[in-house]
């Protein structure tokens, strides 16, 4: 090293997961896409943003952790896998199963939409977490990206 330069100084970190509170869930597990309906409708329900949400999952399917990834415009949200995947680390999940509302009540999955999904399940595959579902929420009603043949 040269006299006149200084080091780098690094930072030294720790990474937390900080508890904000906790729910009840009735079901226990999730298998169906209508078991985190039921859960996330809570969180999602009459927003005037899209919200996305990551449920953190054990390896018997039982939800850990719920977290707000990301806040988006009036119609979109642009949530990235490291987002997703960074709570589902933090979590220990063996699994996640994400989902968003749209304020408009329409459930009918966008081009983003889908192509989140297909980005989401590549991360997840590579991480060794499996991504259960991919559920748009609207007016008292769902669409899973699964069942509608995009995961």
């Amino acid at each position: 090293m040269k006299p006149n330069q200084s080091a780098k100084r690094v930072d030294i970190v720790s990474i937390k997961l900080v508890k904000e509170g906790s729910v009840r869930y009735k079901g226990r597990t999730i298998h169906r896409p209508d078991d985190g309906y039921t859960l996330m409708k809570e969180f999602l329900d009459g927003l005037d943003r899209e919200h996305f949400l990551v449920v953190s999952l054990d390896t018997k399917n039982q939800p850990v952790s719920v977290n707000v990834c990301h806040i988006g415009s009036l119609n979109a949200s642009l949530v990235h896998p490291r987002e997703v995947l960074k709570v589902a680390i933090l979590s220990n999940a063996a699994a996640v199963m994400v989902g968003h509302n749209h304020p408009s009540g329409n459930t009918e999955p966008s081009r983003e939409d889908i192509e989140v999904t297909k980005r989401l399940r590549e991360a997840c595959e590579l991480m060794g977490i499996h991504l259960l579902d991919h559920l748009i929420i609207g007016d008292e009603t769902y669409r899973s990206l699964r069942e509608g043949g995009h995961l």
